[in-house]
């Protein structure tokens, strides 16, 4: 079944009930049901038909989040072209990069994005069509409705199988440069039933959706409301305040949050400038975390504030279609701090350099196998075939399993700390700063040393009011972990993320590469 199949299934059996509501845009509050939806994106679709699109073809999605962002995702995806959404942070040569591998043959962006896009036009070579959603458009450019005026819902019929290609996913370059990753309609399903079913996503559920929607993680979250034929809340903007409101009005059941926003909350809780009693939260009845490593001590923090709210950590990778592969499971808080055991129809191991399992206890890198694994790194056989050995998918993640088969992240293969010949996961050492009452955030980075090859640096950011120094962190490290892992250096800072909350390492590695380390570290 493909993704197109469950939003025409929802169309037959919930017409006239409201898929999506949309908040914190220009226009205020807007709703969309399920037959506006369908027929919008049949729009989409026969305009691009009209304009060529076939079967293969490419197009560049750059967008934030809103009810036309899928609209228009539905109407390109059904013409069989491969659909690419784009980080709406990419700057012009990241667009004109995507552009170019992809050989894209049309672009539709918002408004605001008009000005970058334009500015490397001249390289955008294959793109014949630029889409505009929005009324300030270049003349040569045309506006998303002036497109939809001349187009109804008869559109040609393409036959689409599982197997055909769906989409091109550009990772979010905190690694590098951002890889394009093919994904097949099977992977896109995959991710439907697999969130669907950890997550018990029902007909009555309301999803809270915040994170943006170019992400394989959000929107293959969302997926489950789509194969439950559930509602869901796209906000476009985030505030702890703007979701406990939407929560209150919009009846919202489940909430997935990226770290810094549940640091956020349970700052403004516990200051009291947020306060529980002012809402009704009695829907909400699961929050889960993803995207990134979570501190243990942020989720028990949680659970004191909502102590009967089911949780769940969920582990992915955009070449494993989205979140799933592991998770935690609801009902499983006891074993907070692990990322869980392998998801609904998911096989895990974890191996050593020479690719044996490795024993309980033993650090490793993960490997995951099931029916989400990508199709391939586009255009790129040779990290192919590194990443994917046997229908095994190397995740480059350090791991370990406990005696109860639970996998537990130590960290990024890449980003392993190597000092005076010990292994530094810096994970470990940011969940231990996290359970400090003055630490708001904190990212640890190796910085090179002559005599020990690396050292462990912490950037950290302190509460709001906190007078905490970097003496008294420095001996917060050395009341609590063994000498070898404590950072040597703590530089007190602001600590950058992603849209998907994902730490930028390589942007601080950069930043602090020629940080003088003063003698007495």
């Amino acid at each position: 079944m493909t993704i197109m199949d469950m939003l025409d299934r929802n169309v037959r059996m919930y017409a006239d009930e409201v898929a999506l509501v949309e908040r914190g845009g220009e226009e205020g509050r807007r709703e969309i049901t399920w037959k506006d939806l369908q027929e919008r994106s049949l729009q989409v679709t026969h305009a691009l038909q009209k304009k060529g699109v076939k079967k293969g073809d490419r197009i560049l999605h750059l967008m934030r989040n809103s009810i036309t962002w899928l609209e228009t995702y539905f109407g390109i995806v059904r013409t069989g072209a491969w659909i690419a959404p784009l980080n709406y942070r990419f700057d012009a040569s990241d667009i004109s990069y995507c552009a170019r591998i992809s050989e894209a043959k049309l672009i539709i962006m918002d408004q605001e994005f008009v000005e970058r896009v334009s500015g490397v036009e001249r390289d955008l070579t294959t793109i014949k069509d630029f889409i505009v959603v929005g009324n300030t458009v270049p003349d040569r450019w045309q506006t998303l409705d002036d497109m939809l005026s001349k187009s109804t819902t008869e559109c040609e019929p393409v036959e689409i199988c599982g197997d055909d290609e769906y989409g091109l996913y550009f990772t979010s370059g905190t690694t590098g440069v951002p890889k394009p990753i093919l994904l097949t309609h099977n992977n896109m399903e995959v991710a439907a039933v697999t969130e669907q079913a950890h997550h018990v996503q029902r007909r009555g559920d309301n999803f809270i959706c915040i994170p943006p929607l170019y992400h394989a993680g959000a929107k293959m979250h969302w997926f489950g409301s789509l194969l439950s034929g559930s509602r869901a809340t796209l906000l476009k903007k985030v505030s702890p305040e703007l979701i406990f409101q939407a929560v209150h009005e919009e009846g919202g059941t489940i909430v997935w949050l990226l770290v810094p926003w549940a640091h956020d909350i349970l700052a403004e809780l516990d200051s009291g400038k947020l306060k529980k009693e002012d809402y009704d939260l009695s829907d909400w009845r699961l929050m889960h975390i993803g995207a990134q490593p979570v501190p243990p001590n942020l989720v028990r923090r949680w659970k004191e504030y909502f102590p009967g709210m089911d949780y769940d950590t969920n582990y992915g990778l955009t070449e494993a279609s989205g979140p799933g592969c592991v998770h935690l499971g609801i009902g499983n808080e006891h074993k907070v701090g692990a990322i869980g055991k392998a998801g609904l129809n998911w096989q895990t191991r974890i191996v050593n350099e020479k690719g044996e399992d490795v024993a309980q206890g033993k650090v490793g890198e993960l490997l995951v196998k099931g029916g989400g694994v990508m199709k391939e790194y586009y255009k790129n056989p040779e990290k192919t075939a590194e990443t994917i050995q046997d229908g095994w998918l190397y995740t480059g993640d350090m791991c370990m399993e406990d005696e109860d088969d639970f996998i537990f992240l130590v960290d990024r293969k890449k980003d392993v700390i190597i000092s005076g010949g010990e292994n530094v996961y810096p994970v470990e050492v940011e969940d231990l700063l996290h359970t400090h009452t003055d630490i708001y955030d904190v990212a640890v980075i190796g910085l090179p040393d002559d005599r020990l090859g690396e050292i462990v640096a912490a950037i950290v950011a302190v509460k709001p009011g906190s007078s905490l120094t970097q003496d008294q962190i420095l001996q917060f490290c050395a009341e609590h972990m063994p000498r070898y892992k404590r950072p040597r250096v703590v530089i007190l800072g602001k600590v950058p993320r992603n849209p998907t909350g994902k730490i930028e390492k390589p942007k601080l590695r950069d930043i602090y590469r020629n940080y003088q380390v003063s003698p007495k570290a």
